[in-house]
């Protein structure tokens, strides 16, 4: 698709704390909201009267079928529905699917037009604390366009976790792998700091704590925390290890990580990129930033092993 040909390599945004959107619409209403997803998880957009959606049976009902593109057969997801404003038959006739990355797993959203692609500093991204007054909110954060038009990014995640939860993390995993595990006095008695915007996430994450009876302190992006473990100035050398998002709203995983390594007292504290942005350019300029380690989000099951490895 032409929309996407001009797109930046993500390692050049990340390092100057950008990102760039895929902005599209569910709806052709003149009113309708814009709606947005970083471009790195997105791979095309197709047409959706080109393709055949095969129901699956007593599926979830916003899993709308599958759809056979280039040999791959693609869950396809009603976005619309989800969002509250369902397409009639003949707006599914003139709608598009946007095909998608996730960790690996290839879905289509179903979108009814792609608009363009913006480019955005972190710190003009904003997450309210409106979005996260409701448990069930689906909006992460926002921005605005050059006209001034809010666009607001999805908890895809969140989808995921509603449609396909076997294709998130498994937060009942079992933690006998622990046992034959020894957990270092300084992980048993600290506090693992965690800089993490999706509310699906944390919950996975503050399980996953919970199950190995270890301490966690969540932040919702990672200038707080960065805030947070500079208030703690020589004390911050304590902190047993520290678990970022890359996409975070104010501030990129990738400039936490730089600004811990370049600062003398959290230095030598390990850092682990926890993310769905999974593609080999991201995992290395982590690793060329000073991340310790990097773990896909589906996988973040094995997050307490790894650590423990990391520190060691």
């Amino acid at each position: 698709m032409s929309l996407l040909d001009n797109v930046d390599a993500a390692t050049n945004l990340a390092k100057n704390n950008e990102l760039q959107l895929l902005v599209f619409r569910v709806s052709n209403k003149p009113d309708s909201a814009y709606y947005a997803i970083n471009v790195f998880k997105t791979r095309e957009v197709v047409e959706s009267k080109n393709h055949y959606v095969t129901q699956i049976p007593s599926a979830h009902r916003l899993l709308e079928g599958t759809i056979i593109l280039r040999g791959l057969q693609i869950p396809i997801l009603d976005l619309p529905a989800w969002l509250g404003m369902p397409l009639s038959k003949d707006e599914v006739k003139k709608s598009n699917i946007l095909i998608c990355d996730f960790n690996g797993i290839i879905i289509g959203l179903r979108i009814m037009s792609a608009f363009r692609v913006i480019k955005k500093n972190w710190n003009q991204m904003h997450a309210p604390d409106s979005y996260r007054l409701k448990e069930e909110g689906v909006v992460i954060n926002d921005t605005r366009l050059e006209d001034g038009s809010l666009c607001l990014v999805l908890d895809y995640e969140k989808l995921l976790s509603d449609v396909i939860p076997q294709a998130m993390v498994d937060v009942n995993a079992d933690t006998a792998n622990l046992k034959d595990i020894e957990i270092p006095q300084k992980l048993k008695k600290g506090k693992v700091l965690i800089a993490e915007d999706s509310k699906t996430a944390q919950r996975h994450l503050t399980q996953i704590f919970e199950n190995a009876n270890l301490q966690m302190k969540l932040f919702q992006n990672g200038k707080l925390l960065l805030d947070y473990v500079d208030s703690l100035k020589e004390k911050a050398s304590e902190i047993p290890a520290i678990i970022t998002d890359i996409e975070m709203p104010e501030m990129s995983g990738f400039t936490v990580i730089k600004q811990l390594k370049s600062n003398p007292f959290t230095k030598e504290i390990p850092i682990i990129v926890n993310s769905s942005m999974t593609g080999s350019n991201n995992k290395r300029e982590a690793q060329v930033l000073g991340a310790d380690a990097f773990i896909d989000k589906t996988k973040s099951h094995n997050i307490i092993p790894l650590i423990i490895s990391v520190m060691e």
